[in-house]
């Protein structure tokens, strides 16, 4: 075991006094230590695994912006985004170092964004090891001789163990927070050791300085470039197949969640790691995941018997979790980022079975489509419930975006033109009727249409617009069968599905309001073409 060189960094400049700290330990060290004072274990393959007690996920509500002059116009200050005062955050700041002060705690100093001109040091200060093991697999590492002249642009301190006393007296809903405050370049959580709230906090603050003082659009994406240099990109919420359809042995991953697009139209990743679910993985469905959970790894909140994980079992939680340095995958780009976007694909899961497998989308559909960012929930297990239910996250990621999302999609739209990306949108869920009804399309029809446009074989294919939709539907795709590519053609009753597809589209319509006053026209005109209040007879 290394010696653990415990010197006091001058950390008074934080308000942390006497502290013993802990600098940029190895894994193998922090392993150890989270091991010896009993708050984690090891699995039969030496890979570490802890549970992150009360908070098994981010507690969006709990979530707060500091607003001040930097703020207070550029943020979409709502649900997502709740303000505080800078003078509350300066209490709660000045108690979590106080909390600290006299404690052994653990800093590491790293970096986010792979491409060099937007590198952003981040020094994180923890309470616990575990989380300090956390930072090191996800923001980007320095070698030793590059931490001599480290300064930090942010600051992230992370106090899981204190919890404010009066929460009211802050002007927060509990004895938890995560605050980002953009003045003062800092980033504090306190009273939830969940990992994500030190990983979202920084991407957060990236969603909002990369647009506005660098031109460079941030998404919550997953990105691999090919053998030609060609990037695609992937968007969709939890559940899509975003990690595994970006997964192509052919091709190389540049990142797994969040990238940002230059004006120089170069694609990178702001992290260095991955942070994956892990519920119910198995080497067969997930080969890449599973292989990367070995030592160096933390796997958070699974179920361990004999040192052996059990990966199907959520007694903890749904959201199971694993994150490791992204070297943990072998086919991937050195250094993370790539050039030349040449195919953005929208991933959903629709269990209503009525959006098409694969439709190409003009440039306002696209600036629609990203701005609804809809997936489709399949409805919990309770004895009759059968109806999924509709699921719209702006951006495919509004708990992270501090601006109007039409400020994203307005950067989308343009640089989706100027580059000549195509932008796809990929349904990975039902076919043949609704969640209960139709079948899941099979993950080998995907992968062959994701092929296909990747190998320009839907270039000279003819189309044929949806007329509920609009999207525009190819009459074919090589090793798929034809009649999946109309989703209609699928259904046994035709009434059903217009019915069905109809009532989705209304879904679409009524999440859309509350952003339509900020939209262009090219924008709203991208939306379905109908919805329940026009005749069938008109369109059919």
């Amino acid at each position: 075991m290394e010696t653990i060189v415990k010197t006091d960094r001058n950390l008074e400049k934080y308000g942390l006094k006497n502290v013993s700290v802990n600098w940029n330990l190895s894994p193998e060290t922090l392993q150890q230590i989270t091991v010896e004072k009993g708050m984690g274990q090891e699995t039969s393959n030496g890979t570490l695994a802890v549970n992150t007690g009360k908070f098994t996920g981010r507690s969006p509500q709990d979530r707060f912006l500091v607003e001040d002059e930097y703020t207070k116009d550029k943020v979409w200050w709502g649900k997502v985004n709740k303000p505080i005062s800078p003078e509350n955050f300066k209490k709660l700041y000045d108690e979590v170092a106080n909390y600290l002060s006299g404690k052994e705690i653990y800093a590491r100093d790293g970096y986010v964004c792979a491409n060099p001109e937007y590198q952003t040091n981040v020094r994180t200060i923890t309470e616990y090891p575990w989380s300090n093991l956390f930072v090191n697999n996800m923001f980007l590492r320095f070698s030793e001789e590059q931490l001599d002249n480290f300064e930090e642009d942010w600051l992230v301190l992370c106090a899981p163990g204190y919890e404010a006393k009066n929460p009211e007296e802050y002007g927060i809903r509990q004895g938890n927070f995560s605050i980002i405050n953009f003045t003062d370049k800092v980033a504090l959580i306190g009273g939830s050791a969940y990992t994500g709230e030190m990983k979202k906090g920084i991407f957060t603050a990236l969603n909002l300085i990369l647009p506005i003082e660098r031109n460079v659009l941030p998404m919550h994406c997953s990105a691999n470039v090919g053998e030609d240099g060609d990037t695609s990109i992937f968007f969709g919420l939890s559940g899509t197949g975003k990690t595994t359809l970006s997964a192509d042995p052919n091709r190389k991953l540049i990142g797994d969640d969040e990238h940002g697009w230059t004006a120089d139209n170069d694609i990178f990743n702001f992290e260095g790691g991955c942070y994956a679910k892990v519920i119910d993985l198995t080497e067969e469905k997930e080969p890449d995941i599973f292989r990367a959970i070995k030592p160096g790894a933390l796997l958070e909140n699974v179920i361990i018997n004999n040192g052996e994980v059990d990966f199907e079992d959520c007694s903890i939680t749904q959201n199971t979790r694993v994150s490791y340095p992204i070297h943990h995958i072998d086919n991937i780009q050195v250094p993370s980022h790539a050039g030349n976007p040449k195919n953005i694909f929208f991933l959903t899961c629709d269990a209503f079975g009525v959006l098409p497998p694969v439709s190409k989308l003009t440039p306002g559909q696209a600036a629609y489509h990203f701005i609804s960012g809809y997936t489709a929930k399949v409805a919990g297990t309770e004895a009759g419930i059968t109806e999924p239910v509709p699921s719209f996250s702006a951006c495919f990621g509004s708990p992270f975006m501090p601006l109007h999302p039409t400020v994203y999609a307005e950067m989308l739209s343009k640089k989706m033109q100027e580059a000549g990306v195509n932008v796809w949108l990929v349904n990975t869920g039902w076919s043949g009727g609704p969640y209960g009804v139709g079948s899941r399309i099979k993950l080998k029809y995907t992968r062959s249409m994701i092929t296909s446009i990747l190998n320009g074989e839907l270039e000279n294919v003819d189309f044929e617009q949806h007329p509920i939709f609009g999207l525009y539907m190819p009459k074919y795709c090589p090793n798929v069968p034809t009649e999946m590519l109309d989703p209609m053609n699928t259904w046994l009753q035709k009434g059903a599905y217009i019915s069905k597809a109809i009532g989705l589209a209304h879904s679409f319509h009524l999440n859309f309001e509350k952003f339509a006053e900020k939209a262009s026209k090219q924008i709203i005109e991208g939306g379905p073409l109908i919805d329940e209040h026009h005749h069938l007879e008109d369109t059919f």
